[in-house]
């Protein structure tokens, strides 16, 4: 079997030039690529380097209805200290606040949505997963 590794998750998104822009100032990613065009194509790395998210605006697909899928559906998920203060200081940058889920081992879930309706998980986890 071959040794892979995940390169990248994409998002077809209305406004990625927009949406990347936020992802920047307020979840610390920073742009690792970027292909203009219509298209707008924007590869994200998080702070650590080590994942990458592509948002990017393709007519050939339908733009999924973000705000209309539960975030158990589909979310993206940040590693975070105190997921309470980021979740504050997201909300008030657009952010708008889901759910909150205390596991057994003292872990702790934040569910919010993007501006745009992609849902968001800030995960201060006790046990890491990996590591």
């Amino acid at each position: 079997m071959p040794i892979t590794r995940i390169e990248h998750v994409a998002f077809n998104v209305a406004e990625p030039v927009e949406t990347a822009a936020w992802y920047v100032e307020h979840l610390g990613m920073r742009v690792a690529r970027y292909s203009g065009g219509p298209t707008e194509i924007h590869f994200l790395a998080d702070a650590a380097g080590a994942s990458v998210i592509e948002l990017y605006r393709n007519p050939v697909a339908v733009i999924p209805d973000y705000n209309a899928m539960h975030p158990m559906q589909m979310h993206l998920a940040f590693l975070v200290d105190d997921a309470d203060a980021e979740a504050a200081r997201l909300s008030a940058a657009g952010a708008t606040l889901e759910d909150t889920t205390d596991l057994p081992d003292g872990s702790r879930l934040v569910m919010l949505r993007d501006p745009w309706g992609i849902a968001l998980q800030l995960v201060r986890r006790v046990q890491p997963l990996l590591g």
